[in-house]
């Protein structure tokens, strides 16, 4: 066999194990702890809207220390930053080989998944560091975060456009969010037939208010950041427990955090559903 020819048997096997069972059961497993922390942080942010936050942060570091506080905590701190080892791998595989679907060879969407891959390494990584003993990845970590990357890019050459387009592109991307949850796109990545009525209903409106609710933060985000770049001031942006805390100076007072809280709590759910009924 000639080099081409084992460079194609490689191929065909690598396609094998990214489409088989292994690399199903790693999605899944991703999808189910994408929505504990997202679950999380929609329960933190209703204590900072009832003033009972106990000092935790809504954002992924405050859903870790959250987690670490109970019973075998560090267990399933492990066993979370895992699952979303195994999401990334899945996204990187669809990256690959392509997604499931008629569609899903495209170069967008194979590097949508690209994208999606390092997005959940960079997650998967920062769990792993908290529970090995990085405590930096903790409670409040998103807007420390949020500040230093942006007073970095603030000192580069051109560093206010490439902020500012950045925050742009956030908030853009919140909208394709919640747009495409709104108009349900979620359904051919789900086996949706499999579902009776009352679960598909219930499904859609999880997958509808939980995507908005989701995009709608991402929006929020980003519009931070392009504040940040037009005032070249590296403290207007912020990590996600500012972002949610920004809804409660609305004149909606409290009560659209809350409307964004439950959201991410759906969101939450909805990742569970995913779990069980996304096409992988």
């Amino acid at each position: 066999m000639g080099f081409d020819g084992v460079v194609r048997d490689g191929t065909r096997q690598a396609r094998r194990v990214a489409k088989g069972r292994g690399v199903g059961a790693a999605a899944r497993a991703g999808f189910v702890a994408r929505g504990v922390l997202y679950a999380l942080v929609g329960v933190l942010a209703l204590r900072i809207a009832f003033a009972d936050d106990g000092g935790k942060q809504a954002d992924r570091g405050g859903a870790l220390t959250e987690i670490a506080d109970k019973p075998f905590g560090n267990a399933l701190l492990w066993l979370l930053g895992l699952a979303l080892v195994g999401m990334a791998l899945w996204r990187l595989s669809e990256a690959l080989f392509g997604q499931a679907g008629p569609d899903g060879h495209r170069a967008r969407k194979r590097l949508a998944s690209a994208g999606r891959s390092v997005f959940y390494g960079v997650v998967a990584y920062s769990v792993l560091a908290y529970v090995t003993g990085d405590k930096g990845s903790g409670s409040g970590s998103s807007d420390r975060q949020s500040d230093d990357v942006t007073a970095t890019a603030l000192g580069w050459p051109a560093g206010q456009w490439i902020v500012g387009a950045v925050g742009a592109g956030v908030a853009a991307a919140g909208v394709w969010i919640a747009v495409r949850a709104v108009r349900r796109k979620y359904h051919k990545h789900l086996r949706m037939h499999e579902m009776s009525t009352p679960v598909r209903r219930t499904v859609d409106t999880l997958g509808v208010v939980g995507g908005s609710g989701r995009g709608a933060v991402f929006a929020a985000a980003g519009a931070f950041v392009l504040v940040a770049a037009v005032r070249h001031e590296p403290g207007e942006a912020k990590g996600m427990d500012d972002v949610l805390r920004s809804f409660q100076e609305t004149p909606a007072g409290p009560w659209l955090l809350v409307v964004v809280a439950l959201a991410l709590v759906a969101f939450g759910l909805f990742s569970w559903a995913c779990a069980r009924w996304r096409r992988v």
